[in-house]
This record gives C-alpha cells, sequence and structure tokens, in this order.
C-alpha cells in the first residue's frame, strides 16, 4: 500500500539552526503528542533538550511536587510545551507547525503550507474518533460498547481518512503528500501508521 511509503521518506534535513537557539521539549515519556517535534528536531540535526516526565509522578494520589509545580507553569496547562530561549509556546499543533516553517518541512510555497495544515486538520479531525475508541479501552468499558465504538466510529473514520491520504499519494505522484518534498504531514501521517502498526 502507498501508505507505507511514508515510513521510508525520513531524509536528513539541510537546515542549519543558530547553535545560540535553547529549545527544551517537555512531554510525558512516550510518543504521543511529543514525538513529532522529537522527529523534527533530529531530522534537522538541531540539539534541544529533551525533558520527560514519567508516568509514576502522574498517579492519582502519588503526583510528584515538580509535576505539579510544572503543571501550574504551562501555558494550558498541560504538555508538551516548547521552551525557545524561555518563551514557552503550548499545544501540540502549535509547537509542531512552528518547528516545522522554522526547520523548513511545513512547504515551499504559501499554498503548500496551507495544503500540509489542510491535511494535518483533516487527521485531527480524525483522530477524534481514533480516541474514542483508544479511551473506551482504557476506561474499562464494555466489550460490546467497545465493539460499537470500533465498528461504528474509529473504523469508518480511519478507512475515509487513509482513502484520502491514498487518493493525495497517488495525484500528487512525488511519494510525498506535499509537493516534491518532505512536509510535516508527511511526518503526522507515518507516525500514526507506526501507531496503528504497534497497537
Amino acid at each position: 500500500m502507498r501508505l507505507l511509503h511514508l515510513l521510508t521518506v525520513l531524509s536528513p534535513s539541510e537546515f542549519i539552526e543558530n547553535e545560540m537557539t535553547h529549545y527544551k521539549l517537555i512531554y510525558f515519556d512516550a510518543r504521543g503528542f511529543g514525538e513529532l517535534a522529537r522527529q523534527l528536531f533530529h531530522l534537522a540535526g538541531v540539539p534541544f533538550e529533551d525533558v520527560r516526565i514519567s508516568f509514576e509522578e502522574l498517579m492519582p494520589g502519588k503526583q510528584s511536587a515538580y509535576w505539579l509545580e510544572l503543571k501550574e507553569k504551562t501555558p494550558f496547562g498541560r504538555l508538551p510545551v516548547l521552551s525557545i530561549d524561555g518563551f514557552e509556546l503550548g499545544q501540540s499543533s502549535a509547537i509542531h507547525r512552528y518547528l516545522a516553517k522554522k526547520f523548513g518541512y511545513s512547504g515551499k510555497t504559501p499554498e503548500e503550507e496551507a495544503w500540509a495544515d489542510a491535511i494535518v486538520d483533516q487527521f485531527k479531525d480524525y483522530m477524534e474518533s481514533f480516541r474514542l475508541f483508544i479511551y473506551a479501552q482504557r476506561e474499562g468499558k464494555s466489550v460490546e460498547e467497545v465493539k460499537t465504538i470500533h465498528d461504528k466510529k474509529y473504523v469508518p473514520a480511519k478507512n475515509q481518512f487513509l482513502e484520502a491520504i491514498d487518493k493525495i499519494l497517488k495525484t500528487n505522484k512525488t511519494g510525498y503528500l506535499v509537493g516534491n518534498g518532505l512536509t510535516w504531514a508527511d511526518l503526522v501521517v507515518a507516525d500514526h501508521l507506526f501507531t496503528l502498526r504497534n497497537i
């Protein structure tokens, strides 16, 4: 399937970042909403401080003082947070879009940038059904309830999204979703395909 080609397009970037800039990414010790930012840093060859909060520090009743204090200081009370020389940016999509633009993975023209954004927005719409399915399992819903969410909400949304991505790849004919080079839209989809293969 052409979609799996996305997993092989993560080529190194020629972007050279000002070595004086200090980046610090704060997220949990998991891939989740922090992995795309990590990938962008590695692709660009830009060093960053990768701060990971362990899940033991988040357990109800056992939350660490460090986590509680950190949470209070974040822009929106949640992670990830990206610190750029002390300027703190919250929300994963804003972080990813910022890094993609900074490192040259947002698209080569305003139109390509807009198309990459549109693909990511469509992905976020699909992810609502994916989260419903995952949370239903984690929250201990009955087998029947989980199956209903899986069959009626998640699978149709997944198929619709993957068909749209496949159509975009066939139309573009470059192996990339946008233009003739790697963008953060490719990374978003490739990272999720990796997740689907490992759940």
